[in-house]
């Protein structure tokens, strides 16, 4: 696991194990706030140990930006830590997470010791406020990649950690296109020192206007192709056809999963605007 320092006693913590995934902690004078908790035991298990074990500081509540499992599935490895969370992410972690959690565990002996932790204290639609110490974290909405996504904003050193809502590649097979365009659009009027997305590395500020815009770009020309595709008969070997970098994005992000992520954009889209393939 990597660990980076991007302000005072805040930290951001990525996942050597998965596509890049995020967390984050800010440590406070007493206690300590983090933001999810990544998918790997092993990885989960180091951010406690230097939170705890090494700064000396409990970890008192859990954000989780959204229910997917690469950034709650370390929830359990925090028991004496309160979970908050969308309403939404609390029903699809109890239903959706754990049913897939039972089916992997037989494949992966990691899994084994794993359970699901939902949110208890839940938000719907608001927005929540957190003190730690003399700064503020707060927590707003941000759907579009899940329809329970939040961010959590430290506000005193303007710091975001947007969850999947910004990504190197955008990914809405679970979300919806117009809330996603819509959470990219509030993000630059934040006024954001450092932006921590879900996957990747850091956007420093200078850098986060041309990021949002490269992910709206990449979205636009994703609706262009898919829209283009529902006046072809063979719809699907169409979009089979398009390229990630015909939508402005490299081959190489997150990995070399970006093309996996661009394919699954075009299908899902494809499907819930015209209910076919």
């Amino acid at each position: 696991m990597i660990r980076e320092r991007v302000a005072d006693n805040v930290y951001v913590f990525s996942s050597e194990h998965y596509a890049l995934v995020n967390a984050g902690a800010i440590i406070g004078p007493e206690w300590s706030v983090i933001v999810d908790t990544l998918a790997s035991p092993e990885e989960a298990r180091e951010i406690r140990e230097f939170i705890e074990g090494r700064l000396a500081s409990p970890v008192r509540y859990i954000v989780n930006t959204h229910h997917h499992a690469d950034h709650a599935l370390g929830n359990c490895w925090f028991p004496t830590a309160r979970v908050i969370g969308h309403r939404l992410a609390r029903e699809l972690m109890l239903t959706r997470v754990h049913e897939r959690l039972e089916a992997a565990r037989d494949h992966n002996r990691e899994l084994r010791d794993v359970t699901v932790v939902p949110p208890e204290i839940t938000l719907d639609g608001g927005s929540l406020s957190i003190r730690i110490g003399k700064r503020t974290l707060q927590l707003i909405p941000l759907p579009g990649h899940s329809p329970d996504g939040i961010g959590a904003l430290v506000l005193e050193d303007r710091v975001l950690f947007s969850g999947d809502a910004v990504m190197p590649v955008p990914y809405l097979v679970d979300g919806d296109y117009d809330d996603l365009v819509a959470s990219l659009k509030r993000i630059p009027r934040l006024k954001l020192e450092n932006l921590v997305q879900g996957h990747g590395e850091v956007i420093l500020r200078g850098e986060i206007q041309n990021a949002i815009r490269s992910n709206l770009r990449y979205l636009a020309d994703l609706r262009r192709h898919v829209v283009k595709a529902g006046h072809r008969r063979d719809a699907l070997g169409y979009l089979a056809t398009v390229d990630i970098e015909e939508c402005g994005k490299g081959r190489i992000l997150l990995n070399g999963l970006a093309p996996e992520l661009h394919g699954r954009n075009l299908v899902a889209l494809y499907q819930k605007w015209y209910g076919a393939g």
